[in-house]
């Protein structure tokens, strides 16, 4: 039997649908199904092979924007500026560099939200991504042990009915055995019965 045809009826028992009719994942289940192989590596080792140098920036800016430690540390940085631009400077004789209405620190914060918005977006995607790698391993692993439980379903099926077949044979070879055994016991008690006329 070829390979096709094997996975055409596992898809017929099992799934109950033609090798055609079930998606390109479903054929790859079956396919590791019918060859006894495991699934290979896991979402995490897979998101993890194709990351570039891109990708990790981004998850460490991600990381690091999205942070308690990050938002007081730019408070801080806010609020020293502003400090810095008051009253300070002209106390010890400076000119601020950036006065009320700090019109330079909004140029640098809007700079910054334009970077740091794409590339935490960028992040996010990524983490989209290995989020669908995960729900199609999970897919994938669910389908399987439904399959598995499905063929071992239909073994103990096979088994079942092979020990009620052998059973219904025992049953009546036990009838054909008592039958063979009163019709000797007959013959036997007529043999006897025969030779008690005999002998009178």
């Amino acid at each position: 039997m070829t390979e096709t045809a094997d996975l055409e009826r596992l898809a017929e028992d099992l799934l109950g649908r033609s090798l055609d009719e079930l998606d390109q994942e479903e054929q790859d289940v079956l396919a590791r199904v019918a060859a006894g192989t495991y699934i290979g590596i896991d979402a995490d080792e897979a998101a993890q092979l194709e990351l570039r140098f891109g990708d990790k920036l981004a998850d460490r800016v991600a990381a690091v924007g999205g942070s308690w430690g990050f938002i007081i540390a730019f408070g801080v940085v806010l609020f020293g500026w502003m400090l810095l631009n008051s009253a300070l400077l002209e106390d010890l004789g400076l000119k601020p560099f950036d006065s009320y209405p700090y019109i330079f620190l909004n140029l640098m914060l809007s700079m910054l939200a334009a970077i740091q918005a794409p590339v935490i977006m960028m992040s996010q995607n990524r983490q989209a991504a290995k989020d669908r790698i995960t729900a199609r391993h999970d897919y994938e692993v669910n389908l399987r042990t439904q399959l598995e439980i499905l063929r071992l379903s239909h073994r103990i099926d096979r088994f079942a009915h092979m020990f009620l077949q052998s059973a219904k044979l025992d049953e009546e070879g036990a009838k054909e055995l008592g039958k063979l055994s009163r019709r000797i016991e007959r013959n036997r008690k007529g043999g006897e019965e025969e030779d008690e006329d005999a002998l009178t």
